[in-house]
């Protein structure tokens, strides 16, 4: 095909792709939608997608396949659920299943696709889903032989763990963690990787992971992007004077901590210069509500809230404060910085790649002696400086726009697509090349 004059038409494959859920499914299903903007895609999903799918309008056949493996995949994870060992917890157990049921999936896409593919039906493969860096894909292999480029990604995990936070890792039952490194054993990895036309990576760190003899086809996409329908409102950030409000977003589980964050915050609180919203739940409940007793008014926990509701509570806030300490994408990150509030995150893996010092704060990624205090210098900056916090929010608004929008990150993938399509001429695109001043500008 021409790459100046037609769309690309592209086989989606998205095991996990659904409109009506939260989490991967939904990146999966609003990445292949976005991709619709810029060309011809024919998504393919698991079958357990197909009610939802036919509900947001797709037609079947035309626009979308559904593939049946839940024979495989639905013992598969009730197997796992059963030895994470406790709701929202281990959760690389729930991806070491879907790495050992996945090739399934590729192997009956290849009995329904392989010969439109040989005939020269679609002009590249992309896998969007599944994001674990652990799915090997028997596609790649295949798509090679045939000539037909294989784009996969963006995958992100695999960031190891912090030192000084063993207690959290078995906190969080993740103890596949202590032989993380086995993955990059398992056989069709190194096939995979060899015979991908590009590999996007949603955070440096999980690009960091990967063989250096593929560096040049790698590019850093982060995988989350904002639907500015649902984000639409602008923050004041600083201009409603003390107390300040600090918001946190997520599961209640210990890696995001929480419990941190209310140390930190302890002496603002009881000086009446800051309060804390919390909305999420989880296991960590019953503890953190035991931290924030002797604070009173000053911590509010709200639970799960409906999406308006932590709109609403996010506009009302002065910085999103999440001290994850191993986040692989963030996207309440990016919500927040859409909503013009700025972030004040831990310097590790998928927040600490989306924000700077012009648009939120950072601090580094130490161990709780060292980023408790850490936090609470920032909160206290945060709190002396009121007039900085409008600028830094107006800046992570305009960043949002330009680059983390649904489509604005269509753009980006298609700018991928035709530089593969082109036989990789010249250095991979840097997707995020623009300097710091041509979004500060949109404050």
């Amino acid at each position: 095909m021409s790459v100046e004059a037609s769309r690309p038409r592209v086989l989606a494959i998205a095991e996990a792709a659904n409109p009506e859920w939260v989490s991967v499914p939904l990146v999966g299903w609003s990445m292949a939608q976005a991709l619709r903007e810029v060309a011809d895609v024919h998504l393919v999903t698991q079958i357990r997608n197909r009610e939802a799918i036919l509900r947001a309008g797709m037609v079947e056949g035309d626009e979308f396949t559904a593939i049946d493996t839940e024979a495989l995949a639905r013992p598969a994870y009730r197997a796992a659920e059963m030895l994470r060992m406790g709701e929202g917890k281990g959760w690389t157990m729930i991806q070491a299943a879907q790495a050992l049921t996945y090739p399934w999936f590729e192997r009956k896409v290849w009995e329904r696709f392989g010969a439109d593919l040989k005939a020269g039906h679609y002009d590249l493969v992309h896998r969007i889903t599944p994001l674990s860096p652990t799915a090997t894909s028997p596609l790649a292999a295949k798509l090679a032989a045939i000539d037909v480029p294989f784009v996969v990604g963006p995958i992100n995990g695999g960031v190891p763990w912090p030192e000084g936070y063993g207690h959290v890792r078995r906190a969080e039952r993740e103890w596949l963690g202590y032989i993380r490194e086995v993955h990059k054993l398992v056989p069709g990895r190194s096939a995979t990787l060899k015979h991908a036309s590009v590999i996007l990576t949603g955070s440096r760190l999980t690009a960091a992971e990967l063989p250096k003899s593929v560096a040049n086809k790698t590019v850093w996409l982060p995988e989350n992007a904002i639907d500015t329908t649902r984000f639409s409102g602008r923050a004041s950030p600083g201009k409603r004077g003390a107390p300040f409000r600090a918001v946190f977003v997520g599961r209640l589980v210990a890696l995001k901590g929480v419990d941190m964050l209310i140390e930190a915050a302890r002496p603002l609180i009881e000086r009446g210069e800051l309060v804390i919203d919390i909305v999420g739940d989880g296991p960590e409940m019953p503890r953190l509500k035991t931290l924030a007793d002797p604070l009173g008014a000053g911590i509010t926990f709200h639970g799960w809230q409906a999406h308006g509701a932590v709109q609403d509570i996010l506009l009302g806030g002065d910085v999103l404060a999440f001290p994850s300490i191993r986040e692989f994408g963030g996207g309440v990150v990016l919500e927040a910085m859409a909503l013009g509030l700025p972030p004040l995150v831990v310097d590790y893996a998928g927040p600490g790649e989306l924000v700077d010092e012009t648009t939120g704060y950072k601090v580094p990624c130490l161990p709780p002696e060292g980023l408790v205090p850490a936090l609470r210098e920032t909160l206290e900056r945060i709190v002396a400086e009121p007039d900085v916090l409008a600028a830094k929010g107006a800046r992570a608004a305009a960043k949002v726009a330009r680059h983390f929008t649904w489509p604005a990150k269509a753009r980006q993938i298609d700018e991928v697509y035709r530089w593969v399509l082109a036989g990789r001429e010249g250095p991979a695109p840097n997707l995020f090349a623009e300097t710091r001043s041509s979004y500060e500008a949109g404050s």
